[in-house]
């Protein structure tokens, strides 16, 4: 993988202080180019199922030579498992399993170019010129409250659904999944993240943590943070540092 090299990621997950199973899972493959963070729909039976098999097939992607390719490859095998938990669903139907459902937030990197690609809440951040950007937009009641309802931040959160999400693997019998491409500058520091990590965290706090000198203090820097307060769901972060 030419510059694989130069990228440096690290990768950890915790069940937080009130939660006793870990719904999360992440793929941390720098060689491939490949990062992924998936966060089981907490409250239903799967939940943890559904974000490791994301990874797990993710992970089994063959290395394409282009961008490109690599993206459609990651979209279609994203749709392929939302099909796989579909069918899981009518197998067990007698069983009552509910939703097995997951978000996923995705990053690839080849040379000077990048991609995000994500369905539901999870989310990918970029640090780059001491500036924290969301690149990835959540897929959730919440947001599209805001958007569609021009409500504030107080007032949507105030909604007794706001924390529900709109799309997910595994949701829906089509996944719609959203892309970001992007050029990628030199120091670009990204951040994947489940939403256990960013809510608990201000955008200071983010940035703080995503300004030291390497991955490995990045993630302690954000970790100790959340895990000082009530950690109260799971917590997931990759980060990469080109």
């Amino acid at each position: 993988m030419r510059d694989a090299v130069h990228w440096r990621s690290a990768a950890r997950t915790d069940p937080g202080k009130v939660r006793s199973r870990n719904e999360d899972a992440f793929l941390d493959c720098p060689q491939l180019g490949l990062w992924a963070v998936a966060d089981g729909m907490g409250g239903h039976a799967g939940g943890d199922i559904a974000s490791q098999l994301i990874v797990a097939n993710l992970a089994e992607l063959p290395l394409y030579p282009d961008l490109d390719e690599r993206s459609k490859a990651v979209r279609q095998c994203l749709r392929w498992t939302n099909r796989r938990l579909s069918e899981e669903l009518t197998v067990n139907a007698g069983r009552d399993p509910g939703i097995m459902g997951s978000t996923v937030v995705a990053l690839l990197l080849e040379g000077n170019r990048g991609a995000c690609i994500w369905a539901g809440d999870s989310r990918c951040y970029l640090w780059r010129g001491r500036r924290l950007y969301q690149l990835s937009k959540d897929h959730s009641l919440l947001q599209r409250l805001i958007d569609k309802q021009k409500m504030n931040i107080d007032e949507a959160l105030s909604h007794p659904a706001a924390r529900a999400l709109t799309r997910a693997v595994g949701a829906a019998q089509e996944l719609r999944l959203e892309v970001l491409e992007l050029a990628i500058h030199s120091g670009d520091t990204f951040l994947l993240c489940s939403d256990g990590l960013y809510q608990d965290l201000s955008g200071e706090a983010l940035g703080d943590a995503l300004s030291l000198a390497s991955p490995r203090l990045m993630l302690e820097c954000l970790f100790e943070g959340v895990l000082r307060g009530t950690a109260r769901d799971n917590l997931t972060a990759v980060v990469i540092r080109l």
